[in-house]
């Protein structure tokens, strides 16, 4: 592909976001929220395929996937007015078959067209697929690291915002109670992603997305962390008990031998 293709592509992303924009003020706020998002996690994939020193094709592949990988959030809200996945639909599924009835990507080859399906329709899996090619591999880790930069940056300032200016399709209606499950603090020890049925308390749900950190595939997505400062902002929004101060510290060691190595 070249950027004459996806400056068509971008194109259509900004006419296809502009047909669910609404008078609704609520709506309206949770759609632009998304159509940010996408521009941002763009800008992420960009970087972090730069730092690789990824060819010009790759890159521009990269930024088609990042553009279109929550091309599915738009029509789940308009149907169901949330991007609750659990009590909706599943967005990576329902973006992927967007494309293909869209036949938006008729302007790639075949091979680039598998590339941007199947990254999209796997960026939010629970785990990165087991059985792909290796080039579709790539794509689907950068994609789900890109995002994940982004999407801490959404919720801090989800967390740090007021009720007016808030979107409220971000939140999920968990009790904002004091303290945290053990159980969560332990999966962050043991490295394992917190799974949402885990969660009991938006104090949860914060220690959840820095178990991300253990999901994160490319040394650059540890940089951009690391320099964004994203460890001490989400931890300044979690009770400062010691233990907390202690999985700070472990959380930064961990992502040092990551950047180091």
């Amino acid at each position: 592909m070249n950027q004459d293709d996806l400056n068509s592509l971008k194109a259509w992303f900004s006419d296809y976001c502009r047909s669910f924009y609404t008078s609704d003020i609520e709506d309206h706020k949770n759609i632009l929220l998304k159509e940010q998002h996408t521009l941002d996690v763009c800008k992420n994939i960009k970087e972090i395929a730069k730092r690789l020193s990824s060819d010009e094709n790759s890159i521009l592949l990269a930024e088609t996937v990042a553009l279109f990988h929550d091309v599915g959030r738009f029509p789940q809200y308009a149907r169901y007015k949330t991007f609750r996945d659990g009590v909706s639909v599943n967005h990576g599924l329902l973006g992927a078959r967007t494309l293909g009835e869209k036949n938006i990507l008729k302007i790639l080859s075949p091979g680039e067209q598998e590339i941007v399906i199947k990254s999209v329709k796997f960026h939010n899996a629970f785990s990165v697929p087991k059985k792909e090619k290796e080039d579709v591999l790539f794509f689907i880790r950068l994609i789900r690291d890109a995002d994940k930069l982004d999407i801490w940056r959404v919720f801090l300032h989800y967390f740090e915002g007021t009720d007016e200016n808030r979107a409220s399709a971000v939140g999920l209606g968990l009790p904002d109670s004091p303290g945290y499950s053990e159980e969560v603090l332990s999966n962050l020890y043991k490295k394992k992603i917190v799974k949402l049925s885990s969660l009991k308390t938006l104090n949860d749900f914060k220690l959840l997305q820095l178990s991300w950190i253990f999901d994160l595939n490319f040394k650059p997505s540890f940089e951009l962390l690391s320099e964004r400062g994203y460890i001490d902002k989400m931890i300044s929004h979690v009770p400062r008990t010691d233990a907390i101060q202690d999985l700070s510290k472990f959380l930064k060691e961990f992502v040092e031998a990551k950047i180091s190595t």
